[in-house]
Parts: C-alpha cells; structure tokens; sequence
C-alpha cells in the first residue's frame, strides 16, 4: 500500500528532530556568529524589498506616495543595521 502524505511529513520531521539532536550545541562564541548571521538575514531581506520598490512602476499618484514612504522606511532601517 502506497504511504500518505501525512506519513511522509512525520517521516521528515522525525528525522528533522533527530539530526536537531545530533547538531553540537552552539557555544558562547556562536552565539556572536549567531547573531551576526541574523542581521546579515535582515539586511538581505530588507535590500530585496527596497529593489523589489524601486522596480515598481505605476502611474498613480497615490500607490507612488505609498512606495515613497514604504521605501524611506526600509532606507531608515538599514541605516540603522
């Protein structure tokens, strides 16, 4: 009998705990680097969405008054990183 997509999905995360487990702990030098990491994270996500604006074009007066402000708000944040 063919298996389900339930089964599979508990397979995978059964699996996904046990190699959680198996991971080495993150010591007090990583937590830096995690940090680091997370920030690093951020700035990406925000620099997508500043292009991902800057490529919107529209003639509405309104929407180009929303993205204006949606992008001094994302240039606002990653001055702040």
């Amino acid at each position: 009998m063919a298996r389900g997509w339930e089964s599979k999905s508990v397979e995978e995360q059964v699996e996904q705990q046990r190699a959680s487990e198996q991971a080495p702990k993150a010591q007090p030098d990583e937590a830096g680097s995690a940090v680091a990491t997370a920030r690093q994270l951020e700035r990406q996500a925000l620099e997508l969405q500043r292009e991902r604006i800057l490529d919107e074009r529209t003639s509405s007066p309104i929407r180009r008054q929303a993205l204006a402000a949606a992008l001094a708000e994302i240039e606002a944040k990653l001055a702040a990183l």
